[in-house]
C-alpha cells in the first residue's frame, strides 16, 4: 500500500501534543496506523515537546492541583484512545483499524443514490461526529463545500477530485475553502472512515434541491 495523502501537518503537531478532541483524534489515529512515514512525524514531534518541557524550570504547583488531577483521572473523558469493550460490530469493515472496531456502530443507512453512511458511537462526547461512507463504483457526488471541516480516511476502493487520487491509506482534508466534485473510480467499494464537524453545502441548483435530503 503506497500512501500519497497525509494530514496537514498541523493537525499532526495538535495530534501529538494532545490538543485533538475524540473525533478528530480517531481520525489522525486511524491514518497513522498505515503510515509510517507520518508516525515518524509524530514521534519527532513528541520527542521535541518532551525536549522542551525538560528544558523548562521547576514551577511551583498551585493549591489543590493534584486533587484537580485526580478528580479529572477520575472523571468522563479521561481516555481517549482506549475505548470500552462493547461489542461494535464492525468485522465486516475492510481495512478499519483493531482499535475502531471496538467502537458501538449504528446500521448502514441511505442518505444519496449509491451512498450509504454508518454513524460510529464514540465512548464520550466530541465535538467532531466520525461515520463510515460507503459509495458505490461509478458514483459521482455533487459538488460541495463544507461549513466546518472533513477528515476522510480511505480503507477501501477509491475517488479522485481536482486535489488528486485517494485510495486505501490516504487522507483528505477539507474545509469551507475547497469544492469537491468527487468520483468514485474504483471497481469495488469506496469506504471510508470521515470525521466531520459543520455540514455538507451542495452547490447549484439540483444540489439546493437536494440538500434537505442530505444529512451526515
Amino acid at each position: 500500500m503506497t500512501i500519497h495523502h497525509h494530514p496537514p501537518e498541523e493537525l499532526l503537531v495538535a495530534f501529538a501534543a494532545g490538543l485533538l478532541d475524540l473525533g478528530q483524534h480517531v481520525a489522525v489515529a486511524t491514518h497513522l496506523v498505515g503510515c509510517p512515514h507520518c508516525r515518524a512525524m509524530v514521534r519527532t514531534m513528541e520527542h521535541v515537546g518532551g525536549l522542551v518541557l525538560a528544558d523548562l524550570p521547576p514551577t511551583a504547583m498551585s493549591v489543590g492541583a493534584l486533587a484537580a488531577v485526580e478528580a479529572r483521572l477520575d472523571g468522563p473523558g479521561s481516555s481517549l484512545a482506549v475505548p470500552p469493550r462493547v461489542g461494535a460490530g464492525l468485522a465486516d469493515v475492510p481495512g478499519l483499524p483493531p482499535f475502531v472496531r471496538e467502537y458501538s456502530a449504528g446500521p448502514w443507512r441511505w442518505i444519496a443514490p449509491k451512498v450509504h453512511l454508518r454513524a460510529i458511537q464514540l465512548p464520550v462526547a466530541s465535538a467532531t461526529r466520525v461515520f463510515l461512507l460507503r459509495s458505490r463504483p461509478g458514483t459521482k457526488m455533487i459538488e460541495h463545500t463544507h461549513t466546518g471541516f472533513e477528515m476522510s480516511c480511505v480503507l477501501s476502493g477509491s475517488f479522485v477530485h481536482a486535489g488528486g487520487h485517494f485510495g486505501p491509506g490516504d487522507f483528505d482534508f477539507g474545509d469551507g475553502t475547497d469544492d469537491h466534485e468527487i468520483m468514485i473510480d474504483s471497481a469495488e467499494d469506496c469506504i471510508c472512515l470521515v470525521a466531520m464537524q459543520g455540514d455538507l453545502k451542495l452547490n447549484g441548483m439540483i444540489g439546493r434541491l437536494l440538500q434537505p435530503l442530505i444529512r451526515m
